[in-house]
C-alpha cells in the first residue's frame, strides 16, 4: 500500500459502542485511542505486538475510568484534593478539536488526532474554574507515540488555577521481576505507601519485588524502562514534566482492584510522566504545555548487561 493510498486515520466504534479513532503508519505501527477520556487504549508495533497494558477487567463504561492504556491525571494527581481520584479528565467525553494550535510544518506526521477537552457545568461543582485542554495524539513514521498536553486558563472572574497532571502510561512487560528502570538512581522520591515520606533511591536502577508507589522528583528528561525477557527497552523522553511516577500494585493491592486481575501486576508497569510535587498555577490567559514521547527499541547487550548508553543512543540519534 502506497503512503497516500494509506488510511492514518480511522473513526470506528469501540466496546460499548464507545466512539474511537485508530492512527495507523505505514510500517505496520498502530495506535487506538478512545473519545471517552482522550485515552490511549493500544500501541502496537510493526509485528502487532501490544506494547501498552489494558486489564482484561477494564471497564469500557461510563463514568469508570478505563483500566490501562494512558489515562490522563488531571487536574488532581492521585487523591490529594478535593477532587475524584485522579481528577476527571480520564472519565469526560472529549471532543475532535475543531480548531487545533500550530504544529510545526516541518513534521511529516500524517496518523495523529486533536482532542478537546471544555469546562462543563458538572465539573464546576466540584472545581469552579474554566480551561480548555487541548491533545494532540501522534503516532510518528518509526513508530514513537506522542502525546502534546496544552491547558489553557479561560477564567473570566481574574482567577488563576493550580494543577498536578500526569500521563498515567501503563507499559506491557513480560515479567515484572525481570524489569528494570534506569535514569531515576540517585534522585530523591517521594513514598506513596509510607505517607508520602521523602527519600533517596539508592540501587543502581529499580527493580520489582514488591508492591511499589513512587513519585521520583526533578528527573531527567529520558528514562528507559528494560524488559529483560522481551529483549526490550521502553524510552520514556518529557518536557514539562519534572516528576517521573513509578507503580505496580503487587499481588495485595491487585486484588482490591475490581477492574484489575489478580495477577495482571506481574504484566505491567506504570512510569508516568508528571507534575506532582510542585503545583502549576495558569494565570487568565496562560497556557501549560507538556509533552511525553515514547519508543520502544531493541536492548542492547554488553558483558551480560545492559549498556543503557547504548540503548539512549540508539533510541535518539
Amino acid at each position: 500500500m502506497s503512503r497516500r493510498e494509506m488510511n492514518f486515520v480511522e473513526h470506528s466504534t469501540g466496546v460499548n459502542g464507545l466512539e474511537k479513532v485508530i492512527l495507523r503508519e505505514v510500517r505496520g505501527f498502530s495506535a487506538e485511542v478512545y473519545l471517552y477520556g482522550g485515552q490511549v487504549t493500544s500501541w502496537k508495533n510493526e509485528l502487532g505486538e501490544e506494547l501498552l497494558f489494558v486489564s482484561s477487567k477494564a471497564n469500557f463504561m461510563p463514568p469508570k475510568a478505563i483500566r490501562g492504556g494512558i489515562p490522563i491525571s488531571f487536574p488532581q494527581f492521585s487523591n490529594h484534593g478535593f477532587l475524584e481520584q485522579h481528577g476527571f479528565a480520564r472519565n469526560r467525553l472529549w471532543v475532535l478539536d475543531p480548531n487545533p494550535p500550530p504544529f510545526p510544518t516541518t513534521s511529516t506526521n500524517k496518523a495523529y488526532i486533536d482532542l478537546l477537552l471544555k469546562h462543563t457545568e458538572d465539573d464546576a461543582k466540584n472545581w469552579p474554574h474554566r480551561c480548555e485542554f487541548r491533545l494532540r495524539i501522534t503516532l510518528g513514521p518509526g513508530g514513537d507515540l506522542m502525546l502534546t498536553s496544552r491547558i489553557r486558563n479561560t477564567n473570566t472572574d481574574g482567577k488563576s488555577f493550580t494543577f498536578t497532571f500526569a500521563y498515567h502510561t501503563y507499559f506491557a512487560v513480560t515479567d515484572i521481576s525481570e524489569v528494570r528502570v534506569e535514569g531515576l538512581e540517585t534522585l530523591d522520591y517521594l513514598d506513596n505507601l509510607k505517607n508520602r515520606e521523602r527519600f533517596t533511591e539508592q540501587g543502581d536502577a529499580i527493580t520489582f519485588e514488591s508492591e511499589v508507589d513512587k513519585v521520583y522528583l526533578s528527573t531527567p528528561t529520558k528514562i528507559a524502562i528494560i524488559d529483560h525477557e522481551r529483549k526490550r527497552t521502553f524510552v520514556v523522553r518529557k518536557d514539562g514534566l519534572p516528576d517521573a511516577v513509578v507503580w505496580n500494585p503487587w499481588d495485595k493491592k491487585a486484588k482490591t482492584l475490581s477492574d484489575f486481575g489478580d495477577d495482571e501486576y506481574k504484566h505491567m508497569l506504570c512510569v508516568e510522566a508528571a507534575c506532582v510535587e510542585k503545583p502549576i498555577t495558569l494565570k487568565p490567559g496562560e497556557e501549560w504545555k507538556g509533552r511525553q514521547e515514547i519508543s520502544a527499541v531493541p536492548s542492547s547487550y554488553f558483558s551480560g548487561q545492559l549498556d543503557p548508553r547504548r540503548v539512549l543512543l540508539y533510541s535518539n540519534p
